[in-house]
């Protein structure tokens, strides 16, 4: 084993967000659910959405599909824990979504200082299959212990809407979207059997490297395997044994000095910067215990 994991907390005292160091301490064994719960709190607004930064290149305050996404995020990590907050985002999503259940890639935002303009320049009006997929894969992560999320009208319509954008997929997608489209076929699996149809139809977009450019990204900027299967399940199919152990080493082996890991794509402040680099890296040991190499 190759990661110096004495070296996490000290990089995230001086580099995360409380959030993340709290996630770690739970993943750590020294944490506790609430105080996860009480870090994430800080960015929900009164309307049971989250912003203010929660998505680190989205630092308005507004309520965001984004935000939704990383707030699922953090429920499905307190797992058998649940929360009151997850049902309440369910409601938000259902009171701002199409009446299809789907999303919008993002809201209007007041104040764009310090986001990305790919969120602040989206189309409200549209359906976006990244965002709705990226929102339902995480809520269906909490579902599995929540049975208040599960059983929520919005997340079947979002996820019906979601299979049908993909059922309809006839070229290569951004390589973003077909992440979060496969991350939503893995989550829902269990409810949906045509999902282990759409698996098949999206690994046909899949180099046998499993590494695909991020078009319009950072130079050099690429999804991995770990990034399209970040824990075993079915997506793994997609990918070659060689391939998942390659980039688990890669993976393994990106801690850097620092004890923390870095990102290859461009942030939009100095506060996400080192907001991403939190993440990555509480990410990165999640990713790495999920698979058996801590």
């Amino acid at each position: 084993m190759t990661v110096k994991w004495e070296a996490v907390a000290p990089f995230l005292a001086g580099h995360g967000r409380l959030l993340d160091q709290r996630r770690f301490e739970l993943l750590n064994g020294n944490g506790r659910a609430e105080e996860v719960l009480a870090a994430v709190a800080a960015y929900r607004n009164p309307d049971g959405g989250y912003g203010w930064g929660l998505e680190p290149d989205l630092r308005a305050p507004e309520s965001q599909p984004g935000g939704a996404l990383h707030a699922f995020e953090m429920f499905a990590d307190l797992a058998p824990v649940t929360t009151p907050h997850a049902v309440q985002l369910c409601d938000w999503l259902e009171s701002v979504s199409f009446p299809d259940g789907g999303l919008p890639f993002a809201f209007p935002v007041a104040d764009p200082t310090a986001c990305a303009p790919f969120w602040t320049g989206a189309d409200p009006t549209a359906f976006s299959l990244q965002s709705t997929a990226f929102v339902t894969s995480a809520a269906w992560r909490v579902a599995e212990h929540d049975p208040a999320v599960a059983a929520h009208p919005w997340l079947a319509r979002a996820t019906e809407t979601s299979l049908r954008a993909i059922r309809d997929l006839e070229e290569m997608p951004h390589a973003i979207e077909l992440s979060f489209a496969i991350h939503l076929l893995d989550a829902s699996r269990d409810r949906y059997p045509e999902a282990d149809e759409l698996l098949t139809k999206l690994g046909k977009f899949l180099p046998e490297s499993g590494i695909v450019a991020v078009q319009g990204g950072s130079e050099g900027e690429v999804l991995r395997p770990l990034d399209f299967s970040p824990v075993p399940g079915p997506s793994r199919r997609l990918f070659t044994a060689a391939a998942i152990e390659a980039d688990l080493t890669r993976l393994e082996q990106g801690q850097q000095p620092d004890g923390g890991w870095t990102v290859d794509f461009a942030s939009f402040s100095p506060a996400a910067a080192l907001d991403w680099r939190g993440y990555v890296t509480v990410g990165a040991i999640s990713k790495l215990r999920a698979n058996a190499r801590l």
